[in-house]
């Protein structure tokens, strides 16, 4: 293999690999907008189960159902 050869065919992996690291980087900032996504719907969603907890909480002390 001369010279040029080797060059090219380093020349072509270098295109192949910045075309791969571009691909990937792509997918990660989908990613990453999806998991920022995801976190803030956790919080509204914990959020709203804080508000809602108190309404279906039951008091020990309340007497048992007169069937009991």
């Amino acid at each position: 293999m001369d010279l040029q050869e080797r060059v090219t065919d380093l020349e072509s992996r270098l295109a192949f690999q910045d075309d791969t690291i571009e691909t990937l980087n792509d997918i990660l900032v989908a990613q990453q907008q999806a998991v920022e996504r995801l976190q803030l719907q956790m919080i509204a969603l914990l959020k709203r189960q804080e508000e809602m907890g108190g309404q279906f909480e039951t008091s020990e002390e309340e007497a048992p159902p007169p069937h009991y």
